[in-house]
């Protein structure tokens, strides 16, 4: 007699029916109701073990391994102890040992907590200048990042950040306002004149298709050059009476106010970055400016078919890139060199945006938190100098290093032997074969 719930009561067509057997060869597969929770488990795992943030995660920790292997080789005691290994290998071990955990422990201990300290607060300070060179990073980070997007290469962070430092410098110690309204103006008038000469940049990619690395680039040298003729020139940016390129010191009433009082160099100009982290996640998330924007920077031709203004996107986005990358020059001038500046006031800044920017996959999380990370290693790379004797220069090789493994995440996934992205988990082998008739 028939199972009433299949076609026939013959047992390979009944799992045939029920989807439990492939008809081509006879195998019995397993149902979508089996694999549920191994399937929720392993697509998880095979997510982040694929994911970009993974790549930057291990691309620091590769980073910071190779680093400690610089320290080794030029610590003192490790090459003394190097020559006569074969006789007392412990020595050297030991020594290696030494060496580089003193030096990370130095780098912590300068970058985010000094237990030597007597009470909390003043242990906590390190932490506090990490934030301080991190927040000129975030928003120039955020900068690169939004042109990454978009599709642009704005490699023209040195010249943006000099250009709206000496906009907002002059604003700072030339023009007389009230308090408050004095700083709002300075700020505005930094961020304009590196949203325009960024923009400049777009302009001709959109009018012309000027490409805007190259454009970028010549632009950091026309800003460089203006900038330090400017600072020699009485009665632009030199101070008066003075013969040496430099600034006078900004007004108290343009100055970023302290956080957390005159003990700590944090200023005001960090919750301007974590604002702009804010406005931009929203610009590129939830935005149809956003929108358009990254349909421009995943293929600009089906945004074109698709009704979008791809011109105007390059001029919006390298205007946005050139506040944001001014809003770091801001930051340099009236909440760090506040006693004037010169034409280095850049710091390299606009440099290491790029790299933060790579590091935080650019997005705004990610660029926050990449720029917390290099500030950590600017605050904390003087400490390990001052405390181990490490050269401040292995810090800038750990951050090149980390460029160059985000640059090839095929070799850390090879190096850490992990799955390639959309790769597909191995189906298990049928336990089970069921003829077929």
């Amino acid at each position: 007699m028939s199972d009433p719930k299949t076609p026939t009561g013959d047992p390979d067509v009944a799992l045939e029916a029920t989807g439990s057997v492939d008809p081509a060869v006879g195998a019995r597969v397993l149902t979508p109701e089996e694999p549920a929770a191994d399937g929720r488990w392993s697509r998880a795992l095979r997510e982040i073990v694929t994911g970009n943030a993974i790549i930057s995660v291990l691309a620091v920790v590769l980073a910071l391994l190779i680093g400690a292997v610089m320290i080794a080789a030029t610590d003192e005691n490790v090459q003394a102890a190097g020559g006569y290994f074969f006789a007392r290998p412990g020595d050297m071990l030991s020594a290696i040992w030494e060496s580089v955990a003193g030096a990370y422990s130095a780098l912590f201990q300068g970058a985010v907590y000094n237990f030597r300290r007597p009470d909390f607060l003043t242990g906590i300070r390190p932490l506090t200048e990490t934030l301080t060179f991190a927040t000129p990073l975030i928003a120039a980070g955020l900068g690169v990042a939004l042109a990454f997007r978009v599709g642009m290469f704005n490699i023209g962070g040195r010249g943006q950040m000099l250009v709206a430092a000496a906009a907002a410098g002059w604003v700072g110690f030339g023009v007389e306002l009230p308090w408050g309204i004095h700083m709002i103006v300075a700020l505005l008038a930094g961020m304009a004149a590196g949203a325009i000469w960024a923009g400049i940049a777009g302009l001709l990619k959109a009018r012309t298709g000027a490409h805007e690395v190259i454009v970028t680039i010549m632009l950091n040298y026309v800003a460089l050059y203006l900038v330090s003729w400017m600072l020699s020139t009485p009665g632009l940016l030199q101070a008066p009476g003075s013969n040496n390129p430099t600034t006078p010191g900004m007004r108290d009433t343009a100055i970023l106010p302290d956080l957390f009082g005159a003990g700590y160099n944090l200023h005001f100009g960090f919750i301007l970055s974590l604002i702009a982290v804010v406005v931009v996640w929203y610009i590129l998330e939830r935005s149809s400016l956003g929108f358009r924007f990254r349909a421009v920077g995943e293929n600009p031709h089906a945004a074109r078919v698709a009704g979008i203004n791809v011109k105007s996107m390059y001029v919006y986005a390298m205007l946005i890139s050139g506040a944001l990358v001014g809003l770091a020059g801001v930051n340099q001038v009236l909440g760090t060199v506040t006693t004037g500046f010169s034409s280095g006031i850049d710091a390299g800044i606009g440099f290491d945006a790029i790299t933060v920017a790579l590091l935080g996959r650019s997005t705004p999380v990610g660029v926050l938190v990449a720029g917390i990370l290099f500030g950590a290693f600017k605050a904390g790379g003087f400490s390990m100098q001052a405390a181990e004797g490490v050269p401040i220069d292995i810090v800038l090789v750990v951050q090149s290093l980390i460029v160059l493994f985000i640059a090839a995440p095929p070799l850390v996934r090879a190096i850490f032997r992990l799955p390639a992205p959309g790769g597909r988990p191995r189906r298990a082998r049928n336990t089970k074969k069921v003829s077929a008739r």
